[in-house]
This record gives C-alpha cells, sequence and structure tokens, in this order.
C-alpha cells in the first residue's frame, strides 16, 4: 500500500531545504513533474514493476489509492511530503491548485507495456 514519507527539512532565516537522500527503495531511472492541470485527472493506472515517489513542489494535488485491499487519498500540500506508490497501487491525480507542480521520481525507465489501467473490482 502506499504510504507518506516525511522528507528531511533544513529551515532557517533564509528559507527551507529539502533532502531525498537514503529514503527511497529504489534508484532513480527517471524524473517527470506535472504542470498546469485543469479539472483533468492524471494518472489512472497501475504498474508491473515500476516504484514512484510523487512530491507536489509547489501548490497541492490529491492522489487516490487502491491496492486491490484498501483505498485511501493522500492530500499533498508540502514539498516535504512524499507519497510513494508501489508498483500494485492503482492511483490518479486529480484536484490540482492552479499553480500545483507534482514531481514523480520512477524506479524504471519509460515502458508502455509496464502500464495496467484496469480498475480493482
Amino acid at each position: 500500500m502506499a504510504y507518506i514519507i516525511d522528507l528531511k527539512t533544513h529551515t532557517d532565516a533564509r528559507g527551507n531545504l529539502t533532502v531525498i537522500e537514503n529514503v527511497l527503495p529504489f534508484i532513480i531511472q527517471r524524473v517527470f513533474y506535472i504542470y498546469g492541470v485543469d479539472e483533468s485527472e492524471r494518472g489512472g493506472h497501475r504498474h508491473q514493476k515500476t516504484i514512484q515517489a510523487a512530491i507536489c513542489i509547489q501548490g497541492e494535488c490529491k492522489i487516490y489509492n487502491n491496492d486491490g485491499h484498501q483505498e485511501e487519498v493522500f492530500h499533498l500540500n508540502k514539498p516535504s511530503k512524499c507519497v510513494l506508490l508501489e508498483p500494485k497501487d492503482w492511483h490518479k491525480m486529480y484536484d490540482f491548485s492552479g499553480n500545483a507542480i507534482l514531481m514523480v521520481l520512477a524506479s524504471e525507465k519509460f515502458d508502455n507495456d509496464d502500464y495496467i489501467f484496469t480498475k480493482y473490482d
């Protein structure tokens, strides 16, 4: 099941610095980000093998997740919050604020055959 990772953040008078180091259970093979989203939903799939770490680095959005046994909604509203999505996690991203930027770190390079679009019953 998907879960939240609180990323280590250093804060002082100059601002914040958030670090992603030794917290992901995979080596990053791909990075992409989603922005400028209207009322549309993104995602709507799960994977054969890809693990993903999703961070809303600006603004906010929600991620609905279903691993076939449990459903959960994650509200990403801080760049120090990361949702880790396992391959079995059917997910969709929605309710993007106008300024939202959702960055996703992936364990695999893009492979169309890795995607499973069928929802769980």
